[in-house]
């Protein structure tokens, strides 16, 4: 199974304990699911985390290394134009298209109103915890 990860997932995953996304984020590890980021995706991950959260920069590069011991980094070659009212998030496609993942994991609206990309799931980790 392959998963790419969105920024607002990892968000939730990593500061609420007792989250969905958290707990999903647990069992993706155990199971061994392989889970797909980017540069870009980490990027902003650190970003949301010092601006909404207050993290001091080396604060968040150590929440952004501890994710890296459970995803697997690539660099993308796909340039994707299908969120047209936040085209930061084509980042996601992108990751998901490059690295074959069948789901997306998501919490952001503009993402799952398109439901699916290219035979690639776009879900909320509640509906995730069905599927996994």
């Amino acid at each position: 199974m392959k998963i790419t990860l969105d920024t607002n997932f990892l968000v939730s995953a990593t500061q609420w304990d007792y989250s969905v996304a958290h707990k999903l984020l647990l069992k993706l590890i155990e199971t061994n699911v392989q889970i797909f980021t980017t540069k870009d995706i980490l990027q902003e991950f650190s970003e949301v985390l010092e601006r909404d959260f207050k993290y001091a920069a080396d604060e968040a590069a150590n929440i952004v290394e501890k994710v890296m011991s459970f995803v697997v980094l690539i660099e993308t070659t796909s340039k994707v134009n299908a969120v047209h009212d936040d085209p930061d998030d084509n980042t996601i496609l992108e990751c998901a298209l490059d690295s074959g993942s069948q789901y997306i994991l998501t919490y952001d609206h503009h993402l799952l109103k398109l439901k699916e990309y290219k035979n690639i799931q776009i879900i909320k980790p509640e509906v995730a915890r069905a599927i996994f």
